[in-house]
């Protein structure tokens, strides 16, 4: 893809992507996307996020939370699933009646959990891509890596940004669209 658009061409600035400190609580997590939603919902910018960008101290990137690592986070202990028991499955029934319970719970259990700082939730970053890469690089390292964003790192060290799988795609889709349409 000679003289097509780089990575900096369609990333998301790091200012208009939803971030926190791994300090964080749950709760303030939550409020912080919810916080994000309603002031990019009031700007002309239509971008919704189900991920959240963790921070330390230094503001160095640690890692992310998707919504579902936020609702993990909320789910009581013992609702999880044994880890590395062997032969172990879990009956659909079962499932069912822990959903039951985690609903009769959830008001009084789930607010307590929230206060719970995010740094068990994270999932750290191990892969990213320089904003002069090709976006064919950053769609190889999605594709390979089950992912559905990107960190975008200048000079391997400072986030700049993030690059989107939507992004991607459309830039992607539209360069085959073209050459369709221009052979």
């Amino acid at each position: 893809m000679q003289n097509h658009k780089k990575v900096k061409d369609i990333m998301v600035d790091i200012s208009d992507f939803p971030h926190i400190r791994n300090w964080f609580t749950i709760r303030q997590a939550i409020d912080s996307l919810n916080s994000f939603k309603i002031s990019m919902s009031q700007g002309d910018k239509s971008l919704h996020h189900m991920w959240i960008l963790v921070f330390d101290e230094s503001y160095n990137l640690l890692g992310t939370m998707a919504l579902k690592d936020i609702l993990k986070g909320l789910e009581p202990s013992f609702m999880r699933p044994p880890a590395n028991i062997q032969g172990y499955q879990q009956r659909y029934q079962e499932e069912e009646e822990l959903s039951v319970i985690w609903d009769a719970l959830f008001d009084k259990g789930s607010v307590d959990l929230a206060e719970k700082p995010v740094h068990d939730l994270i999932v750290p970053v191990r892969h990213f891509v320089e904003p002069d890469d090709a976006i064919t690089k950053a769609a190889y390292h999605m594709i390979r890596n089950d992912m559905i964003f990107m960190p975008v790192l200048k000079g391997r060290k400072k986030l700049v940004g993030v690059v989107r799988m939507t992004d991607v795609f459309d830039e992607l889709s539209n360069t085959v669209i073209n050459a369709v349409v221009n052979e």
